[in-house]
């Protein structure tokens, strides 16, 4: 440090004579001058090395030995989790640090006093969560397992690195077969709800009389009001059978012929000579309300194809007794005709053409 502030100090002076033109004199004095300096300098920084006090010098501590930690791998250690029969494996590197004992303190092997300390840590946490929530549990062991704790004995500081927690796969499969079991019954059971409430609704709310049946019909249909009105004995029919009861006699009249129990009377039915039922001797049902129902009036052209189209089809289920009162009421037999229209056994359908 002496010699580097000389050379400053004499390359300052030898610039300041050559600009300020000195005699030759003043060279010898100037380098005078500067030795005197730099022994003066010299001086001052022994002294300041020289006052520092020797024993803050920094020298390694050879009375205390560097602190040994040893660890010991663990794996596949089965943890309990918050369902029955559904354990964790468990894989970590346990590290501790021996702890100073007295000498009358008996042997110990601290590998064993860390692993049980870790595990006991770890089971803490394990025993209070889901299984299907490993990778989650795992970081919190990496918290909890991360900082060093005297085990219970107090002999050694235990932790845990390199934390792997995971649930076998079996059990993994079971779980989520169990899963979707239950999101299955869960969905089942609010259908099941929604369908109890639906019927509710219609039974006791909307067909609870033919008078209800109407007045939600018009609610969904705002507009149709002459709608509502043709539709009256269809939903005087809908309540009735919905509250298992015959229809009000002041709506009978809109849905054609009534049901009468004693047409349930097995002696009631009588067979005719070609083994076909006859028709019940009560009122019969109306042709005309059943055309008016499907909407054909009585000068619709279409009317008569109708008819005898309806008369096939019911000759083509053996119903020839209905088929041939079709045909009379739409098509009067020809008085000269002589052909017998009544046969054995159902009608044959005719080939259209």
């Amino acid at each position: 440090m002496t010699a580097f502030i000389t050379v400053i100090l004499g390359l300052v002076l030898v610039i300041l004579g050559l600009w300020s033109a000195w005699p030759l004199w003043a060279w010898p004095a100037s380098l005078a001058l500067l030795v005197a300096v730099a022994l003066i300098i010299n001086r001052m920084l022994t002294r300041e090395r020289e006052d520092f006090p020797h024993e803050l010098t920094l020298e390694p501590d050879s009375a205390s030995p560097p602190v040994q930690r040893q660890e010991q791998r663990v794996t596949r250690v089965a943890l309990p989790s918050a369902v029955a029969d559904y354990d964790f494996s468990f894989s970590a590197t346990v590290r501790w640090i021996l702890l100073e004992a007295g000498d009358d303190a008996p042997l110990i092997n601290p590998g064993g006093l860390a692993v049980d300390a870790v595990l006991r840590r770890a089971r803490a946490v394990t025993g209070e969560q889901q299984p299907t929530r490993s990778a989650l549990v795992q970081h919190q062991l990496d918290a909890t397992l991360g900082t060093m704790r005297p085990d219970p004995t107090g002999r050694v500081l235990a932790m845990a690195q390199d934390v792997s927690l995971v649930l076998p796969e079996p059990d993994r499969e079971r779980l989520t077969r169990l899963s979707d079991v239950r999101k299955d019954e869960d969905l089942w059971e609010h259908e099941r709800n929604y369908e109890r409430n639906k019927r509710a609704y219609l039974g006791d709310d909307v067909l609870k009389d033919t008078g209800s049946a109407v007045v939600w019909w018009l609610a969904k249909n705002d507009d149709q009001v002459e709608g509502a009105v043709d539709r009256i004995g269809l939903l005087a029919s809908l309540s009735a059978a919905a509250n298992n009861d015959t229809v009000a006699p002041t709506f009978q009249h809109l849905v054609g012929t009534p049901y009468d129990p004693e047409y349930d009377d097995p002696g009631y039915m009588e067979t005719t000579d070609v083994g076909e039922p006859s028709q019940p001797s009560g009122p019969e049902p109306s042709l005309e309300t059943l055309l008016e129902w499907i909407g054909f009036g009585p000068h619709d052209t279409d009317l008569d194809l109708f008819a005898e189209r309806l008369a096939h089809i019911a000759g083509l289920h053996g119903k020839t007794a209905a088929a041939e009162k079709i045909r009379s009421r739409f098509d009067p037999p020809d008085p000269d005709d002589t052909t017998d229209n009544t046969s054995d056994g159902p009608v044959q359908p005719e080939e259209e053409e």
